[in-house]
Parts: structure tokens; C-alpha cells; sequence
């Protein structure tokens, strides 16, 4: 039972969400050959002013 956790910055629409879930799950069938119903997708959304990129908040710029 694979489990991929996808970290991204909050802000996505629900339909972009169902789509990744959707292509992940694709994508680790076909290269692992689990079976898609025991594909487990985790999607951790960080707030933007939580997550910094060069020592700055993303939130800040």
C-alpha cells in the first residue's frame, strides 16, 4: 500500500487537488504496479506566511 504525501502552499482549487490525487495515482500504478485502490495520496497545504524560500516568506513578497 503506497502512500505519497504531496507538501504544497495552500491556494489550489479543489478541482486541481482531484486531479493531482488523480495523476499521482496513476503515475505510482504504473511504475510500481500497485493497484490504484491501495494508492493512498496525503496533501499537506502550508500557509504562506508559515514556509520561506531564500529568508524570505512567501507571504512577504
Amino acid at each position: 500500500m503506497p502512500i505519497v504525501t504531496v507538501q504544497m502552499l495552500e491556494g489550489r482549487t479543489e478541482e486541481q487537488k482531484r486531479e493531482l490525487c488523480d495523476k499521482v495515482t496513476q503515475a505510482v500504478s504504473e511504475s510500481v504496479g500497485a493497484p490504484a485502490e491501495g494508492i493512498w495520496v496525503v496533501i499537506e497545504e502550508m500557509k504562506k506566511e508559515n514556509f520561506a524560500k531564500v529568508g524570505k516568506r512567501i507571504s512577504d513578497q
